[in-house]
């Protein structure tokens, strides 16, 4: 590296070269974009159980931003028909409570969510997002207390709810990496 320059002005050595093919860090939504379909689509599955859900996120591959994936993921989950949602349910669970919850929470849960499956057929479905986990517990049971009564139809339609928001907040985890 030899610097040129006039007399009396400052060397400025000149910057290695630099490769405009050679491609920074790809961001988790790039990965997400181009991971195979194969490989993709049991990670959406995990998002939300249907794999009609799945296929149409990762037909519709690759989205600009994270808002298009959600919106697309919205679109998707309004898109499920019944049997979708009798697939997806059945692979939902109540997430767990935490090891302080009392025993007492344990069984009142336990019965609740018996309740609620012998009245809908289908396991509760809830989103618990920006849900403290200390408060788990209270506000499961408040919810499928709440849902209790609700007509059939009624139910469907907040379970479809809670399917998408679920999905949502998969999907921005799994892109997070806590997924």
């Amino acid at each position: 590296m030899t610097p040129t320059h006039l007399p009396g002005q400052v060397a400025i050595p000149s910057l290695p070269a630099q490769s405009r093919d050679t491609p920074g860090p790809r961001s988790p939504l790039e990965q997400f974009n181009t991971t195979p379909a194969d490989e993709l689509e049991p990670v959406l599955v995990g998002c939300l159980r249907s794999p009609r859900w799945a296929r149409r996120i990762s037909a519709h591959r690759p989205y600009p931003t994270l808002d298009a994936l959600l919106a697309a993921s919205d679109e998707a989950a309004y898109d499920l028909t019944p049997g979708d949602l009798t697939e997806a349910l059945a692979g939902e669970s109540l997430p767990a409570l935490p090891e302080s919850a009392y025993s007492a929470a344990h069984m009142a849960l336990e019965a609740a969510r018996a309740a609620y499956q012998v009245r809908f057929g289908h396991a509760f479905a809830i989103c618990l997002d920006g849900v403290p986990r200390s408060e788990f517990a209270d506000h499961l049971l408040a919810a499928i207390r709440s849902r209790l009564a609700n007509d059939a139809d009624e139910e469907r339609v907040v379970t479809a709810e809670e399917l998408r928001r679920l999905a949502r907040g998969r999907l921005v985890a799994h892109l997070q990496g806590r997924g």
